[in-house]
């Protein structure tokens, strides 16, 4: 499996650093168009900083600096001309918790849309059923697509979220440990989706286990204290990692 010659994300010498700190040093990979891409590693690697990164989600955090540059379909996302909020509907973000809005699973799901000018109802129901279905919740909502979104299980309500990022129809879907608190069941839900996703979406994940990773994983960034140690096809880095400190990872040596 060899890289696309135009990615759908480019990452050029990035670093950045907290309050002095630094988070990421250096790092540059290219993100291909409609595959599940993992950025995997312990914790503090600077994986969900470089998540937030493109989605620049840490535009308002203080005390931050950043060099290199995130290019997407070739363009700069750190450009001044870039409106952010466009931005945010083309790369869509999920979080480890579910965070549904207060009302019903109709409501969640249409909130971004009705945001955005889209009062039509037909058109509303099309979304609706759409970003569901993606979500591979429609079947089990459909019936109470009225009844209040906290009422549904932990596993419902995080695919809602990403129900919710996909009623915006982005290019992109960043999801940081999405299933890191739902159980097997509901995180093969989830995983499943994915599968069907990426053929219309370019995918990035933060996993919750090198075993999820190695399980859904088109291609795979190893994270290290900040560094990429490498990036690979996922079928290649779990079973002939290049690097000895990724062997040490991937077979359960540290972290």
């Amino acid at each position: 499996m060899s890289l696309p010659e135009e990615p759908k994300i480019r990452i050029q010498n990035v670093s950045y650093s907290y309050g002095g700190q630094p988070a990421l040093s250096s790092v540059t990979l290219d993100v291909p168009a409609n595959a599940i891409s993992v950025f995997f590693g312990p914790a503090g690697g600077g994986k969900t900083t470089l998540l937030r990164l493109i989605n620049r989600l840490n535009d308002l955090v203080e005390g931050t600096q950043m060099a290199g540059s995130i290019l997407l379909d070739g363009q700069d996302l750190y450009a001044p001309e870039v409106n952010v909020t466009e931005l945010r509907r083309r790369v869509g973000m999920v979080f480890a918790l579910p965070l549904p809005l207060p009302g019903t699973v109709r409501e969640n799901v249409l909130y971004g849309p009705q945001l955005a000018g889209v009062g039509d109802r037909t058109i509303q129901d099309e979304i609706l059923m759409r970003s569901l279905t993606q979500a591979a919740l429609w079947d089990e909502v459909k019936d109470r697509l009225d009844d209040p979104a906290v009422a549904l299980s932990g596993g419902q309500q995080q695919r809602l979220c990403i129900a919710r990022s996909l009623a915006l129809e982005p290019q992109v879907l960043l999801l940081d440990e999405p299933t890191s608190g739902l159980d097997p069941i509901s995180t093969a839900k989830v995983e499943n989706s994915l599968f069907q996703l990426k053929e219309n979406y370019t995918i990035i994940i933060v996993p919750h286990s090198v075993q999820q990773a190695a399980r859904v994983a088109d291609y795979a960034a190893f994270f290290l204290m900040g560094e990429l140690i490498e990036h690979r096809p996922g079928n290649e880095i779990f079973v002939t990692p290049h690097h000895q400190r990724t062997e040490d990872y991937v077979t359960g040596r540290f972290g």
